[in-house]
């Protein structure tokens, strides 16, 4: 088994990402990986681009997005406790999923607009078939929930999610880079998954 980048950011992560994409997947196949995924803050426009360029090389396209979730629903142009929005990463499982993922997107720039294109919960109900769910960097709202000490909060953050997604298409997301608050949270985050029964993958914040 080897190990599959799921949190990835390129050139179509604007002002943020800087990997290109033929860079991006020449650079996995050196790796000897043999999959990869691209997922961009708020836009699915590099997807076909990186699909092309994933299959002439040989590597399994993982098309995916990091949507930003609005901490209420997504009409409400307001701030919720100071947050405008967290981070949430949706991986397309198959056809369903990338159609899903396709309307979740454009559905943010039209219905959730501010700051940034936002879904919500709601949203998530209804389109989350063939997706799979991970919960993200110190910006999603499992991870935020914790270093603010609101436990059972963040569990029935995550007995929702679950319930969503199914047992099998919701993970709990670890990282580290080195960063404070990511040290802080990852015992919080293990014990968690270890409680409820969640399975947990690791991942790198590319950019």
């Amino acid at each position: 088994m080897s190990f599959a980048h799921l949190h990835v950011h390129t050139e179509y992560s604007l002002l943020d990402g800087v990997s290109r994409i033929k860079e991006l997947v020449r650079r996995t196949k050196e790796l000897g990986m043999d999959a990869v995924a691209m997922t961009d803050h708020g836009v699915m426009y590099g997807a076909v681009r990186f699909y092309k360029e994933a299959k002439a090389q040989g590597v399994h396209p993982i098309i995916g997005c990091e949507v930003y979730l609005a901490p209420g629903m997504r009409q409400e142009r307001t701030e919720v406790d100071g947050t405008r929005y967290y981070h949430l990463i949706l991986l397309a499982e198959n056809e369903t999923g990338y159609r899903n993922l396709m309307v979740l997107c454009s559905k943010g720039y039209t219905e959730g607009m501010y700051y940034k294109p936002r879904i919500d919960v709601e949203l998530l109900e209804q389109y989350a078939e063939g997706l799979i769910c991970l919960s993200a960097c110190l910006a999603g709202e499992l991870p935020t929930l914790l270093l603010q000490g609101k436990q059972a909060e963040a569990e029935a953050h995550v007995r929702r999610y679950r319930s969503i997604f199914g047992t099998d298409r919701y993970f709990i997301e670890l990282q580290k880079h080195g960063l404070e608050d990511e040290n802080k949270v990852a015992p919080m985050l293990i014990e968690m998954a270890r409680k409820l029964g969640v399975p947990m993958v690791g991942t790198n914040d590319a950019h």
